[in-house]
């Protein structure tokens, strides 16, 4: 599904991005560039998780998403330490972030958030609604490390 890594995908989708917030904030605020861009990449992430639940042919669980995380590591793009997985639970962290370097390079630290970590909880959406992100932290607001924890929503109630 995927031919280009996806680190290099997300440069050429900010060169593009970074253009079209520059002009909302100029007629907008910042606040509303902030907001349409945040929506846009939502959108797509959802979009995304979609294609690849498809893809796969049946309702993806925790073990699943960890089998395709090489995709969003290749080149070297994350570092990432597993700390627990199974079909319903899985935990990582993440210790270096090239998206995060790569924003911040742009001159696009200020929304790398939305440009990429804001992805992460949106992409279950259209992946597998049962399946829920908490994230604590993250490299691009400054933190050690990103602290991911999936969880799969409980089928009682």
């Amino acid at each position: 599904m995927q031919e280009m890594p996806i680190l290099q995908r997300r440069r050429i989708e900010a060169m593009v991005l970074k253009h079209v917030y520059e002009v909302i904030r100029e007629r907008s605020g910042e606040e509303e560039a902030q907001a349409v861009i945040g929506q846009a990449v939502t959108n797509a992430a959802i979009e995304h998780g979609k294609g690849f639940a498809e893809a796969l042919g049946r309702k993806p669980d925790l073990e699943d998403f960890l089998a395709i995380m090489p995709l969003w590591t290749k080149d070297d793009a994350l570092q990432i330490e597993v700390l627990e997985a199974s079909k319903d639970k899985l935990d990582f962290n993440v210790t270096r972030c090239r998206y995060s370097e790569m924003y911040k390079e742009m001159g696009l630290g200020d929304i790398g958030h939305l440009l990429s970590c804001n992805r992460d909880g949106d992409f279950c959406i259209g992946y597998n609604p049962d399946m829920e992100l908490t994230r604590t932290q993250t490299i691009m607001k400054g933190a050690s490390h990103c602290d991911f924890r999936y969880r799969m929503k409980s089928k009682t109630g």
